[in-house]
């Protein structure tokens, strides 16, 4: 079979439109060449005098990279250029010694996972000082919610709907990534996900594509700042291209198949995001997409990515990726998966097994051309000239004498800005009787398998976080009420009670075993919990998931409390105390339990370093809690997915009448437990007085919409006004609603504000059954709300 699908022979240079953050037009190219002129200069330093291309003088830096590489592709080798297309990991995969021998040999294009100066410099002055070319390389890592500080989990993040709090995020752990000398992150990760089954819900930023894209725009911003070859920045390489959080029953790995409408619709616009922000890679995903593997998929790869986009920097497999092609079903064997990968436009190899071993026959026999080869190994010389390695091999790398004795030392950490982003991402859903705050006075009972866990408050994909550096839910506690309240603490249950669970997630750990079991009898655990409960004057019971049940490959069947957890908390509410319910988890559970009965129940995600000081900030009331739910909460399993814009049909259950012959599951109550958008206060706030400048606008207009928040109660807070767009007839069938801005507003009590939106074409578009952006004429519903049920609803003519 013919798998040549006629990939582009090579990859122009053009100016790519994008927005920076005020909304001003701007080209990628630009964000990227401030200091390309003088980045060639300088990296003309790195190669002999007579091995230096020679060139006719240009203010363009986009000529002047193009021709810098292009110059150096004419000198490379097939086998140099191979070498470019290899990304390769310290460890089994290729111990160091060999990988120094690759390295100088200039077979290896960049390494990953390696994030200590001491071992990566011999490595860059391998490549710098033994090859035959001198090409730098790079070096990568999943930096996905902090380096050496971790951050909560990108899900707590986009619950604070704060896009100043995840830049911040980004732009600390991108400082610190750079003191290690890394200059690539494969993130920020933005794949929708409607199905929290799916292990990797944790890693994304939630279900809605308006969301998702505005954290991916900061998240870049963050990542690389101005220029992502400053020596502060790093590159970010956005991922899953693409659908990946759309796996079919959440399993990873599993296949999409998704209509085109519904791809543009609500998957792609996350990565378009991140790409149009300026992000200069893409990771590519694992799954297939509509049959065709994302890896092999030339249609994904170039048609959209390159041609449609506009995207000029480099593409990057998932590990392992390419030669799975043929267990995917569409490559016989690794020269056929070798040569899709190829042709699709998959730049680097990572883990790579393949392009080393068959892209030289490839090249020798034809199936492969040169420009083909050529195209893909300019986009990695051309990232690398981004980051400005060129210029500097050891830009982000230092001196020797300057690297850190202690690479763990807490020194290296960022406490302050980890504290006060984790206490916006704390989400309080249930709150009677103003249970919270707490007083610091008293006697608090402290329980449950999280409450002094700082590996777990970690979350998934914590890059270098050191479980003994990170503040637990208990020590938190204990440095907030020192000297003022007495602290009792128990156990009271594991996580898990399955021993195959347990053996399953301990064999994802590459180290150590992850999941320690208390070999106690749960009733004897319980009872001591209870015992502790008795003396006290409120009960805190930490509960939820260990980070490796919401990580990559840790894909659920179902979503309830794990584990013998809630019968631990029904004999806490047993004892007629107050009870504080801490939910620990990278995905939302099925809580109907905990919210009938919790007096008070906080979403605290995984909230990082950093954690337990924010955890307490909050149940004390030194902080006011204002985040909000990225996704919403099932009430069960069998709900999924649950998701507030799903598009209109024909039989809709309609809350308050009968459920015959609608759309509904007849054996529980309809709609989310929690819904997207949803999230309390210590305070009361209001929304009031919702109205529009005109209730007639022509095409191209704009109105305003406006409504009053005020903040009835007794503490100072912050509240997230949303603004949803309702298109109640088109030419085809359209969300019920849909988020198109939201504003996070902070008022002292008693204080009243007036919150406005613009409301034009960007906000009513949407992709048509041609795939075309449009804006059609008729009824709008525009809806301001505190989430994404409870809203004011006024009406405007559109043409």
């Amino acid at each position: 079979m013919d798998h040549s699908n006629g990939a582009p022979a090579s990859r122009e240079l053009e100016t790519v439109s994008c927005q920076d953050e005020t909304g001003n037009g701007l080209s990628r190219r630009q964000a990227l060449g401030a200091m390309a002129t003088a980045a060639f200069a300088a990296g003309m330093a790195v190669f002999p005098a007579a091995a230096r291309p020679k060139m006719a003088r240009t203010a363009d830096p986009a000529a002047t990279k193009k021709a810098f590489v292009d110059k150096l592709i004419a000198r490379m080798t097939v086998d140099e250029k191979v070498g470019q297309l290899r990304l390769i990991s310290i460890g089994p995969e290729m111990p160091h010694a060999k990988l120094m021998d690759e390295v100088a040999a200039g077979r290896i294009a960049g390494s990953f996972n390696t994030v200590v100066r001491r071992d990566n410099r011999p490595l860059q002055e391998a490549a710098v000082n033994r090859s035959r070319l001198k090409i730098p390389l790079f070096f990568a890592y999943d930096v996905v919610h902090g380096h050496r500080t971790t951050f909560p989990i990108p899900l707590g993040l986009a619950a604070s709907f704060d896009m100043a709090v995840i830049e911040r995020m980004a732009r600390v752990s991108a400082v610190e990534a750079c003191n290690d000398g890394v200059d690539m992150t494969f993130a920020p990760m933005v794949d929708i996900s409607r199905d929290p089954r799916w292990g990797r819900t944790s890693e994304g930023f939630g279900e809605d594509p308006y969301l998702v894209s505005e954290c991916a725009r900061a998240s870049v911003r963050g990542f690389q700042g101005t220029s992502p070859d400053q020596p502060d920045t790093i590159m970010a390489a956005v991922k899953h291209f693409a659908l990946y959080g759309a796996v079919e029953g959440g399993r990873d790995y599993n296949t999409v198949d998704m209509s085109p409408l519904r791809m543009h619709q609500v998957y792609l616009p996350p990565y378009k995001a991140a790409i149009d922000a300026g992000s200069g890679g893409v990771m590519v995903a694992l799954n297939s997409v509509n049959g065709v593997p994302a890896t092999s998929n030339t249609w994904l790869m170039q048609d959209l990515l390159r041609k449609q986009w506009g995207f000029k920097g480099v593409t990057v497999s998932d590990h392992g990726a390419i030669t799975e092609l043929t267990r995917h079903g569409v490559a016989r064997d690794n020269r056929e998966a070798a040569k899709l990968a190829i042709k699709a436009g998959i730049d680097l190899s990572m883990a790579d097994q393949v392009y080393l071993a068959e892209v030289p026959g490839l090249i020798a026999s034809g199936e492969i051309k040169m420009a083909e080869l050529d195209a893909c190994v300019r986009e990695v010389l051309g990232a690398k000239y981004d980051m400005g390695l060129f210029a500097n091999p050891f830009l982000r790398m230092g001196k020797a004498e300057d690297d850190p004795v202690d690479v763990r030392s807490n020194d290296r950490l960022h406490r302050e800005p980890a504290r006060e982003i984790a206490r916006e991402t704390i989400v309080l859903l249930e709150n009677r009787n103003q249970t919270l705050p707490l007083k610091k006075q008293g006697t608090i009972a402290l329980v449950g398998p999280l409450a002094d866990s700082g590996l777990d408050i970690l979350g998934s994909w914590s890059a270098q976080g050191v479980a003994e550096q990170a503040v637990t839910v208990k020590a938190g506690i204990e440095k907030a009420i020192e000297g003022k309240a007495k602290l009792l603490t128990a156990r009271g249950a594991n996580v898990l009670d399955d021993p195959k669970i347990v053996e399953y997630l301990n064999f994802l750990n590459w180290d150590k075993p992850e999941v320690i079991q208390d070999p106690r009898p749960i009733d004897v655990m319980i009872e001591e919990a209870v015992t502790v409960a008795n003396q006290a004057d409120v009960v805190i019971a930490v509960v939820g998931e260990v980070r490796g049940m919401s990580h990559e490959s840790s894909s659920r069947v179902t979503i309830e409390m794990p584990g013998s957890q809630r019968k631990l908390l029904q004999a806490l509410k047993a004892t007629g105390k107050p009870l504080v319910v801490l939910l620990m988890n990278g995905r939302p559970l099925a809580i109907g339990w905990e919210k009938d009965n919790a007096d008070a129940l906080l979403e605290t995600w995984y909230t990082g370093t950093e954690g337990g000081n924010a955890i307490a900030d909050i149940l004390f009331g030194d902080h006011n809690p204002s985040a909000k739910l990225p996704i919403s909460f099932p009430r069960s399993a069998g709900q999924i997915p649950t998701y507030y814009n799903a598009l209109r049909i024909g039989r809709p259950y309609t809350e308050g009448k009968p459920g015959n012959y609608t759309s509904q599951y007849f054996e529980e109550e309809q709609g989310a437990l929690y819904p997207f958008g949803f999230g309390l206060s210590f305070s009361t706030f209001t929304l009031t007085d919702l109205k529009l400048s005109a209730s007639r606008i022509k095409r191209g207009e704009k109105l305003t919409a406006e409504a009053t928040l005020t903040n009835a109660g007794s503490f100072e807070g912050a509240n997230v006004v949303q603004l949803y767009i309702a298109d109640p007839y088109a030419s085809i069938a359209r969300p019920v609603k849909e988020l198109k801005g939201f504003q996070k507003v902070s008022l002292k009590p008693g204080e009243a504000r007036v919150v406005r939106f613009e409301i034009g074409p960007d906000q009513l578009k949407f992709v048509n059954g041609d795939l075309k952006e449009v804006v059609e004429n008729g009824q709008f519903n525009v809806q301001l709300g505190l989430d994404s049920r409870n809203v004011l609803e006024q009406s405007f003519l559109l043409g």
